[in-house]
């Protein structure tokens, strides 16, 4: 057995009824980050502390421990979820906890940063909750190292560059722009900016001296010409605000006439976000940076970041970023949060980087437990046919979170909203409305095993769950086909709550790991990858796409982008692109209303219905609950 890290605590004190997740994690206080540096492995040069709790950690690590054996490799997935989520942070938390305070393994949870949209709007944050927590939490669910700042300002100054340079070519001569974009030395010499030889190549020039284009070349190498219907980058700003969906830009007096109509998306939805979570190391984000594409020339064809010359700077914005950001759990084991891209508009996962780093810190004998975002459906099928692709790594085992009161909304239970009280069918016993609710939870055992993943289902449990409906749920997960079903307690318990779950994880890994059998090969064409995915994972009977989204996969496999893996963005409340249809849906129409490329982060990514890439805020927002203690300095009603 691999010995745990010197820093794991068991909790000895738990207080019920559980407090708040503030209280809590606020009542313990957080190691040095400095000492569980050092636990896991980090020398001093490896490590960048920002204040006494979280720090970065350099991908120089990979290199030193290059030819040490990779741990453990774990994906917690979990059931559709209701509008309350069903605890999948806090579950993979509490079995992090369990697996190195109380089963004695080397462990390390990798999870996404949290977005402010939500942690401000409905959903709150994402250190998990109870006794199974990130702390500080509150470092966690807000700024942590400026990650997500640092990809917006990378976005929107690329986003800057798109409009100023259709500004510059509209309002200017070829040979104004050609003088602008290589000035003359006193000696009458110019010179091209590294980046622009990227460029050249792409046009088939191969002169390196700029004074030696024809006046064509000068021509070919300064316009662009970019078709301002074809542009799919947009804006971004990392709070929910639906009236930023679409807006107009341009109406100052000083650009009149270069009016555009646009929007912005939540920054956790930017391709930069997924070029982060998806790059391996420095020098590939630099080249997915680069390659990103913006949109489209009157000529068909595509323009990308590199093209505009920007890609290098985008590569400065983000240096700091592509760092994984270490902290730990209430009872000491080690987290990387890093990336976080929605799992319903991008392919919500946690960094492939970090992923990486954990499997080599903790060793062969160790664990590590990576989170897929929302129902298997969506963040465990884009961990399959996305992340694992660009990694290469494979899963030893899936584990999946349910809880009884989602099976009960799936069985026909009324709509269970945030904020206001549960029916009375969530609060008292219900065995035929969990039966019937089953039919979901199944459908993502089956789809996860189809993938070549064994199953673990975590049932999280909640107060009002009977000894009936629990071994019912337990034994039709085992007849699924499940490798094991326990029920979990890590909320109210932390660690100590999911040793059972801990020990099933453990079973589970014990085998062989099997090669991933993906939904779909990337020679096929980008419909049928589509409908790969729509018919065998989502159950749909047919997909119906709109004009636009025709024309848009026409025009991304004509430019070569047709090998591209699929990131489809849709509702994570049904496996259909309803939210109202629940349980199992078959037979349904999937509606693709648009389609878009994201060259860099190695995706393309179709939109179902009136799928939202920037969320709104609801009638009673979370931040009517946070405030500052003026005289403690604390930070109150945080979740």
């Amino acid at each position: 057995m691999n010995s745990c890290w010197k820093t794991v605590r068991k909790l000895d004190k738990l207080r019920k009824p559980v407090p708040s997740d503030i209280d809590i994690a606020q009542s313990v206080e957080p190691l040095s980050i400095k000492e569980i540096g050092d636990a896991i492995g980090l020398k001093d040069n490896e490590i960048d502390l920002y204040g006494p709790s979280k720090a970065k950690v350099h991908l120089s690590v990979l290199e030193r421990l290059k030819d040490r054996d990779d741990g453990n490799y774990i994906v917690v997935g979990g059931i559709t979820p209701t509008p309350l989520g069903e605890g999948k942070s806090t579950t993979t938390v509490g079995l992090s906890q369990s697996l190195g305070a109380h089963l004695g393994r080397k462990v390390f949870t990798c999870v996404r940063q949290p977005s402010q949209g939500p942690t401000f709007g409905i959903k709150g944050g994402a250190a998990g909750g109870g006794y199974s927590q990130v702390i500080p939490m509150e470092e966690f669910n807000l700024h942590l190292t400026g990650d997500i700042h640092a990809i917006g300002a990378a976005n929107n100054l690329l986003a800057a560059a798109i409009d100023t340079r259709m500004f510059h070519e509209a309002t200017q001569s070829d040979e104004a722009l050609f003088r602008r974009l290589c000035p003359p030395n006193k000696d009458g010499s110019r010179r091209f900016a590294p980046v622009m030889l990227q460029r050249l190549e792409k046009l088939g020039i191969h002169k390196r001296d700029p004074n030696e284009l024809t006046a064509e070349e000068r021509a070919k190498f300064v316009r662009l010409d970019i078709d301002p219907e074809t542009i799919t980058f947009r804006r971004v700003v990392d709070v929910n605000d639906r009236f930023l969906r679409k807006i107009t830009i341009g109406q100052s007096d000083t650009e009149r006439g270069h009016e555009r109509v646009t929007g912005f998306d939540i920054t956790v939805a930017s391709e930069i976000m997924a070029v982060l979570a998806l790059s391996t190391s420095l020098k590939d984000m630099r080249e997915r940076l680069g390659k990103m594409v913006i949109g489209t020339s009157r000529n068909g064809d595509p323009i990308t970041a590199d093209d505009l010359g920007i890609g290098g700077a985008l590569t400065v914005l983000m240096k700091d970023a592509i760092m994984p950001n270490l902290m730990q759990t209430l009872e000491g084991t080690p987290v990387f949060v890093h990336a976080g891209p929605f799992a319903n508009i991008a392919h919500g996962n946690s960094s492939v980087i970090a992923d990486m780093l954990a499997l080599k810190l903790v060793g062969k004998d160790g664990y590590v437990l990576t989170e897929a975002g929302f129902g298997a459906d969506i963040g465990l099928e884009k961990f399959v046919n996305i992340k694992c692709r660009a990694s290469g790594l494979l899963p030893n085992c899936a584990v999946i979170v349910a809880t009884i009161r989602a099976l009960k909304m799936h069985g026909g239970g009324p709509q269970v909203t945030a904020g206001a009280p549960l029916p009375h069918e969530y609060t008292q016993e219900n065995l035929q409305l969990v039966e019937n609710g089953m039919c979901n939870l199944k459908r993502h055992i089956s789809n996860t095993r189809a993938f070549g993943i064994p199953v673990v289902v975590a049932l999280n449990k909640f107060q009002y769950d009977t000894d009936s409906e629990i071994q019912l749920v337990i034994k039709s997960c085992k007849e699924a086909g499940a490798f094991d079903a326990v029920l979990a307690d890590h909320w109210a318990q932390g660690g100590q709550g999911a040793t059972e779950l801990g020990e099933a994880v453990i079973r589970a890994c014990q085998f062989a790991k099997s090669p991933l059998r993906f939904s779909y090969r990337l020679e096929d064409s980008l419909i049928e990858k589509i409908n790969a995915v729509a018919k065998n994972v989502y159950k749909a009977k047919d997909v119906e796409f709109s004009e636009e989204a025709k024309r848009k996969v026409d025009r991304y496999q004509s430019q070569g982008f047709g090998n591209l893996p699929i990131c489809v963005a849709k509702t994570q409340y049904s496996f259909s692109a309803d939210a109202s249809l629940k349980g199992a849906p078959e037979n349904f129409t999937l509606p693709i209303r648009d389609v878009r490329l994201s060259a860099g982060a190695g995706f393309v990514y179709p939109l179902c219905g009136e799928m939202q890439t920037i969320p709104g805020l609801p009638t009673r927002p979370a931040y009517y609950e946070i405030d500052l203690d003026p005289e403690t300095g604390k930070i109150v009603g945080l979740s």
